[in-house]
């Protein structure tokens, strides 16, 4: 689906420990009716990521870019400069260009309130949201900045929250008819939950 006003850019960690917080916020930005665009949904190795990326951040409205991996973890781990130089794709696209994309929006999240001052303090003064990994936090944070910006009004973060669980539930159930091994579900590919998340939705917005 190629829809300007609808689609956001989710730039965001793919690592492991990051899995569940994504699937947060993919099955947010689609609860609350907006379409979730990730580089991993298309998977062609002959297409150039960066090109894969500025296309998504062109075809997008709305950007969501978590910085909250930009800090190493351990002594020789490397800083991640994906998301901010995303990010700053994103800033340009909607500064420079004209037309539908001076409209484009941007929310910026971390793990900690200020902590990206210390590698990006040209983002001073922005309205950074922090969600301290906590996937309830972050539902808030993507929940509250779609009411203030886009919506007016909506269902609570907790609302969400509860969906969520329950469409966890029905995914595992899910899983399992299809033959996954419960040692396989963090292995299934993100675009095969989107599916499941837009089915689910499906079935208890009818």
């Amino acid at each position: 689906m190629n829809n300007f006003d609808s689609n956001v850019f989710l730039n965001c960690p793919f690592d492991d420990d990051y899995r569940q917080l994504l699937i947060t916020a993919i099955f947010t930005v689609k609860y609350l009716g907006f379409n979730p665009r990730l580089s991993l949904e298309r998977a062609d190795s002959g297409e150039s990521r960066i090109l894969k990326i500025i296309n998504l951040i062109q075809e997008s409205k709305f950007g969501i870019h978590d910085l909250s991996r930009i800090v190493s973890e351990s002594k020789d781990e490397h800083y991640r400069m994906n998301m901010p130089f995303e990010l700053g794709i994103d800033y340009g696209c909607q500064k420079f260009r004209k037309g539908k994309w001076s409209r484009k929006k941007l929310l910026v999240l971390e793990k900690e309130k200020y902590r990206y001052q210390a590698a990006l303090s040209d983002l001073s003064g922005s309205d950074i949201r922090n969600h301290n990994n906590d996937p309830i936090a972050l539902i808030k944070a993507i929940r509250d900045w779609f009411i203030t910006e886009e919506l007016n009004s909506g269902p609570s973060h907790k609302k969400i929250w509860s969906s969520f669980n329950d469409f966890n539930a029905n995914l595992h159930d899910t899983l399992i008819d299809q033959g996954h091994e419960k040692s396989d579900f963090d292995t299934v590919p993100i675009t095969e939950i989107m599916h499941h998340i837009s089915e689910w939705l499906d079935n208890e917005q009818q």
